[in-house]
C-alpha cells in the first residue's frame, strides 16, 4: 500500500476515526498504516512537518502519530504549533521515536505528546497506546460541545460569551455576537482581548476561586453599556490545572441601551435627539467637557445645548435640569436587584 495515500471507506467514513501519521522515511509508515487501515481507521499520512501542521488544521484527526526527528520541522515543534492553535489543541499526539534518553521523552511531553512509543514501531503496541487516549479526547470533545451548545444558547438570547486564559490574557474562544460587541466598544479582535476586562478578570480571580460572584465590569457606549460577569472556570474536569487562577475562563456579556430613556426625555420636554443626550448625560452627573468627549463635541457646544435645555424645563442650573429630569423619566432612576 502507499504510505501517501489517503485511506477512505465511504461507507463509515462518518464513523471512523481519523488518525494522522506523521514520518518522513515512507517505510517507516507502511506497515503502522496498513495495520491501522485494517482495524478500520481512517488514516492520513504526512511526510515532513510543515504538511503535518496543514494537514492536521485542515482534517482534524481523533490522533496524531508523530515522529520526533525529521529535517525541517521536527516533532517537536511541530507538537507545540498544534498545542498552540485552538482547533488542533486538544488533539492526543503519540511520539513515535528512536531516541530513548530521558531528556529526549521528557522534551516529546513537554512538547506536547500525550504518550510515546519506541522504534521500531509495533502496531498493536500503538493501537492500544492510542485507545486509551481516544477515549479520554472523545470525553473531552464531548464536554467542549456541550460547553459551546450552552454558550451558543446564551447568544442566541442576546447574551455573549468569550473564554479568556488568564495567565497571559489571551481571548481563546467567543461567540459571533461577542466578536461584533468587543469590536465596536473597544476596538480589539480575538486573540486579543481588551486589557480592561483582562485586569479585571486577574483583579477578581481570588473570589472567582472561592465561588464567590465578583463584581461586574461595565464599559458605557453613549447611552449603551456592555457588562461583563465572570461566570465559571472552563477546561476538562480530570485535568491536574482545571482549579489553577491561571486557567481559561468564560466570561458573559450582556448590551443594555438606554434609547428607550432618551425617547422618552425627548417626548416630557420637547427636546432634540442631541438635547435629550446632553439632558442624560447632566442626569448622569456628568460635566461639559466629560459629555464632550462622549458626544464628539465641543464643552462650548454641549454648554449650548444646556442653554436651550433650561429654556425649555424652565431651570437656571444644571442640579435642577438633572432633579427635574430624574423626576419626570422613571427610567432614569437607578435601577436595582439587576
Amino acid at each position: 500500500m502507499n504510505p501517501r495515500s489517503i485511506t477512505e471507506h465511504p461507507a463509515t467514513l462518518s464513523n471512523a476515526l481519523v488518525v494522522l501519521i506523521v514520518d518522513d522515511v515512507p517505510d517507516n509508515v507502511a506497515p503502522l498504516h496498513d495495520a491501522l487501515d485494517e482495524a478500520g481507521y481512517t488514516v492520513l499520512v504526512a511526510l515532513d512537518g510543515e504538511a503535518a501542521i496543514r494537514r492536521a488544521t485542515q482534517a482534524l484527526p481523533d490522533v496524531v502519530l508523530l515522529d520526533a526527528v525529521m529535517p525541517g520541522l521536527d516533532g517537536f515543534e511541530v507538537a507545540r504549533r498544534l498545542k498552540a492553535h485552538p482547533a488542533t489543541a486538544h488533539i492526543p499526539i503519540i511520539f513515535m521515536t528512536g531516541l530513548t534518553e530521558t531528556e529526549h521523552l521528557v522534551a516529546a511531553l513537554d512538547a506536547g505528546g500525550a504518550d510515546y512509543v519506541t522504534k521500531p514501531i509495533k502496531p498493536r503496541e500503538v493501537m492500544a497506546r492510542m485507545g486509551v487516549h481516544l477515549r479520554s479526547a472523545r470525553h473531552a470533545r464531548q464536554g467542549a460541545l456541550e460547553r459551546s451548545q450552552a454558550r451558543n444558547a446564551l447568544d442566541a438570547f442576546g447574551y455573549a460569551t468569550i473564554t479568556v486564559r488568564a495567565q497571559d490574557g489571551r481571548l481563546m474562544w467567543q461567540t459571533p455576537l461577542a466578536r461584533d460587541l468587543l469590536q465596536r466598544y473597544c476596538g480589539t479582535e480575538a486573540p486579543h482581548t481588551p486589557p480592561a476586562v483582562v485586569q479585571w478578570l486577574r483583579r477578581h480571580l481570588g473570589e472567582a476561586q472561592a465561588q464567590r460572584e465578583p463584581p461586574r465590569l461595565t464599559l458605557e457606549n453613549g447611552p449603551r453599556r456592555l457588562t461583563f460577569r465572570l461566570h465559571q472556570q472552563v477546561g476538562d474536569q480530570d485535568s491536574g490545572d482545571h482549579h489553577s487562577p491561571d486557567g481559561d475562563w468564560l466570561i458573559v456579556m450582556q448590551e443594555t441601551s438606554d434609547a428607550s430613556v432618551l425617547e422618552a426625555m425627548a417626548h416630557a420636554f420637547a427636546l432634540t435627539a442631541r438635547e435629550a443626550e446632553v439632558l442624560y448625560w447632566v442626569a448622569k452627573g456628568k460635566i461639559n467637557r466629560d459629555i464632550g468627549d462622549i458626544l464628539g463635541s465641543s464643552p462650548a457646544t454641549v454648554k449650548k445645548h444646556l442653554e436651550r435645555i433650561y429654556a425649555k424645563l424652565g431651570v437656571e442650573t444644571r442640579t435642577a435640569a438633572a432633579a427635574m429630569a430624574i423626576n419626570r423619566v422613571p427610567l432614569l432612576q437607578p435601577q436595582h436587584g439587576g
